[in-house]
């Protein structure tokens, strides 16, 4: 045990006195900040070119209902047919050509450009025209389209849930899809650079013959649990100091926001509201998002957070060793990376599935199978789970991390020696089966 707690040690102390760790880890959460900046940034700003459409209208009704916004203007022919229309795109200056045909009803209208035309000019076309038909079509049968406009409901839901002891508490499917997907992105990031992380880890000492020096004095199995404790320890002590910058980050631009707004601004503001009015909007802003946060059970999402994290990462970085055990460098590992990578992709796949069922088939069995299970049952958690299937879950994970890292422990004793050879699936399942 002694001997694990160095190379434990070792491991960890190598890694955290690197300078591109401490680097990283430092400016990772302001290059992330500033990344999402730059892109709520960039998608508040709408396109300073404007999109010039010409329009051949066969059926002369539909002129008054294209309007011109910011960024589109519309331009419409005169007894002029299509194929002299397409011939103007490019000699003009124009984005696009609309043709609607004589009777516009279920036929489709073609618009033609040289590139490909952006969804949001096609969908706010295809709006103005199905507006203007809607309207049609109620006139001929004696509505005024107004009275639509004024009878079309708005519905907001308010979920809630009741608990065994028949509590009612509000609830939010939005915050418990948010955490959940949060959480098992983390967990599958993390499993893939920290397993890998190990694996090249491996390969580096293989290839430069420290590990004959290493296997001299330890077991391999020793050697192989060493460098997979010391590197969750590392992914620990990262996530750890993300999570206080990412605290300190939030409070600074909660700050700043607040600053902006001036003291004189805020007294303006709550001098024109009336008391019932600000206590509705301070009840219903608490109500409608904090309160569902709060009413989530925080406690089993945080440690079953833990729980995958660490279960998920030491059953796939005992593979990740292994293989990095057998193979001399890193082009000779694709061939095994492609079984273990497909669990954890299928698991990101499935869990868009789990979003929309949480309690289906699908959701249960991928959340329960250990491969799967770190990713997928994270997913689920936030949404409610029976405690037997989280149980299940949880041991199935623990009995699986057992079989691989014995299994792990057979490749990676005899392959950490194994050098100028290229190992196929053939030669690690001799690996297994000696027991010298």
């Amino acid at each position: 045990m002694n001997k694990i707690r160095l190379i434990i040690q070792r491991e960890y102390l190598s890694r955290v006195k690197n300078k591109t760790f401490i680097i990283l880890t430092l400016l990772a959460p302001l290059l992330m900040v500033g990344f999402i900046a730059v892109v709520v940034y960039l998608s508040t700003l709408e396109s300073d070119k404007t999109k010039n459409i010409l329009v051949n209208d066969h059926s002369n009704f539909i002129k008054e209902s294209l309007k011109d916004n910011k960024t589109v203007k519309f331009t419409f022919l005169e007894n002029l047919d299509d194929e002299a229309a397409k011939k103007m795109i490019t000699k003009g200056n124009y984005y696009a050509l609309l043709i609607i045909p004589d009777s516009i009803q279920n036929k489709r209208l073609e618009l033609i450009s040289e590139n490909q035309v952006s969804i949001s000019t096609k969908i706010y076309i295809s709006n103005l025209i199905e507006k203007k038909l809607r309207s049609d079509k109620l006139k001929s049968m004696g509505i005024d389209p107004s009275l639509i406009d004024e009878v079309n409901p708005e519905v907001s839901i308010r979920t809630i849930k009741i608990n065994k002891e028949g509590k009612e508490e509000i609830s939010s499917a939005e915050a418990a899809l948010g955490i959940g997907y949060v959480s098992s992105f983390l967990i599958y990031m993390f499993i893939f650079i920290y397993g890998a992380m190990v694996m090249r880890g491996v390969i580096e000492e293989k290839t430069s013959r420290v590990v004959e020096i290493i296997i001299s004095s330890v077991k391999p199995f020793q050697l192989m649990m060493g460098k997979i404790i010391g590197v969750a320890l590392v992914a620990f002590t990262q996530l750890a100091i993300w999570i206080i910058f990412g605290t300190l980050i939030m409070f600074a631009a909660q700050s700043f926001m607040g600053d902006t707004v001036t003291v004189q601004e805020q007294m303006v503001q709550a001098q024109s509201m009336n008391p019932e009015m600000q206590a509705a909007m301070n009840s219903n802003a608490f109500n409608d998002i904090i309160t569902p946060i709060l009413n989530l059970p925080i406690a089993l999402i945080l440690f079953s957070f833990v729980f995958y994290f660490v279960g998920g990462y030491l059953l796939y970085s005992s593979l990740f060793a292994a293989i990095g055990g057998a193979v001399d460098n890193e082009t000779d590992t694709q061939q095994f990376m492609l079984p273990i990578t497909i669990p954890l992709i299928l698991s990101l796949i499935v869990a868009q599935t789990v979003m929309q069922n949480p309690e289906g088939p699908a959701a249960f069995w991928f959340s329960v199978v250990p491969l799967t299970s770190p990713v997928v049952m994270m997913m689920r958690v936030a949404y409610g789970v029976p405690a037997w299937e989280l149980a299940l879950s949880m041991i199935l994970l623990i009995l699986t991390f057992l079989a691989t890292t014995w299994l792990a422990a057979k490749i990676y004793r005899i392959g950490i020696l194994n050098y100028g050879k290229k190992v196929s699936y053939k030669d690690l399942w001799t690996w297994i089966r000696f027991n010298g």
